[in-house]
């Protein structure tokens, strides 16, 4: 099932840097050749969302996205995606 995941990129590993991180061995066959967007799921948080957060003691929500498109640190992306079997790691079907 597709569904649409909002996020801030906080992390990207790229496919020449796979082998430099200790990526468990699902997710390393599974992103292959392509990119491993480590997000904040939600996209950047205002600061009344930060205070909020803080407060409550509600951390943020990380989701992995496996995508064939690169992206950077800091850019907020909004993609299609499709869970896969690993735990909060998706697969891209496009990436906006």
């Amino acid at each position: 099932m597709v569904e649409t995941l909002r996020g801030e990129v906080l992390h990207v590993v790229g496919p020449d840097e796979l082998d430099d991180h200790d990526l468990d061995g699902e997710l390393r066959s599974l992103a292959e050749s392509r990119y491993v967007l480590v997000c904040r799921k939600g996209g950047h948080p205002s600061p009344f969302e930060r205070i909020k957060s803080f407060l409550l003691r509600d951390p943020i929500e990380p989701v992995t996205i496996v995508a064939e498109t690169e992206a950077n640190d800091g850019d907020e992306v909004i993609a299609e995606v499709e869970e896969t079997g690993i735990a909060g790691v998706y697969e891209a079907v496009e990436l906006r």
